[in-house]
Order: C-alpha cells, then sequence, then structure tokens
C-alpha cells in the first residue's frame, strides 16, 4: 500500500498550480471540495461518535503518516498537538521542490468547518509551518 505521504509533493505542486491559475481563491476551493466529497469517513465518526470518532479516526490517520504528535481526549474535549508533521518536514525541509507557501493552511480549511457542522466548538492555529507545528482543539458545546 502507498502512504499518504507519498502524495505531498504533488498536492504541493497542485496548490502552486491552483493558485497561479486562480489565485488562492481556487486553492480554498479545492480545498473545501475535498473537505465536501472526500471525507465522508471522518463525518461518519463525528456523527456516530463524536469527540472518540476524532480521536479514532485521527489515531489511524497520523499513526500512518508519522510524526511527532499528541492526542488527548477528555469527556467534553479533543486536542491534537502536532509537532512535527511529517508533510511539512518533506516539503519545507527535505528541499526537493519549492513548497507551496500557505501548504500548512489545508488543514484550517478541511477539518475545522466541517466539526463545526456538529455543533462543535474548534480552534487551530498553525505555530510554526515549516517546523511542523501546530494545534487543533475541539470543545463540546450544548449543541453538540
Amino acid at each position: 500500500m502507498i502512504s499518504c505521504t507519498e502524495f505531498i509533493y504533488v498536492y504541493s505542486e497542485l496548490f502552486k498550480y491552483l493558485d497561479k491559475k486562480g489565485g488562492k481563491k481556487k486553492v480554498i476551493e479545492f480545498w473545501e471540495g475535498i473537505r465536501e466529497e472526500f471525507l465522508w469517513n471522518l463525518r461518519e465518526y463525528i456523527e456516530k461518535e463524536g469527540l472518540q470518532g476524532m480521536f479514532r479516526y485521527w489515531s489511524h490517520t497520523l499513526g500512518e503518516e508519522g510524526g511527532r504528535h499528541h492526542m488527548t481526549l477528555y469527556d467534553d474535549m479533543f486536542v491534537i498537538d502536532m509537532h512535527d508533521c511529517p508533510s511539512a518536514k518533506k516539503i519545507f525541509r527535505e528541499g526537493r521542490v519549492e513548497p507551496y507557501p500557505d501548504y500548512c493552511e489545508h488543514c484550517e480549511w478541511l477539518y475545522p468547518p466541517m466539526i463545526r457542522e456538529f455543533g462543535y466548538e474548534v480552534d487551530y492555529h498553525i505555530l510554526d509551518c515549516k517546523k511542523g507545528a501546530c494545534r487543533l482543539t475541539v470543545r463540546k458545546t450544548e449543541k453538540s
């Protein structure tokens, strides 16, 4: 099986191409399309299991990708602290291609909007894209 990390350079090149053809707006539209059309499995985990489903989804996904991260699941909150994202490492540190400068923003456009659809409060912060550091915090609300 080919790991998702094998496609990181292709993603970066596609983001650059879309940006060149239609500006960042086109890149964001692409990310939104991925969220709406291809993240059905995360949607199902959230719908059926809430925060526990998010933990299960990212346990598998981040386990496959590797990198250094820490996930914390509480009754009312789920947190991912990414310390060394494998995607950012490949793009920004290996130097094979000129990276799309806003590469790390794809997570911001993929995950928080979807999670919010289920009534959760979401904070996502890119702490240092080139070092692959970010934090996703999801909190239960009265609606979730």
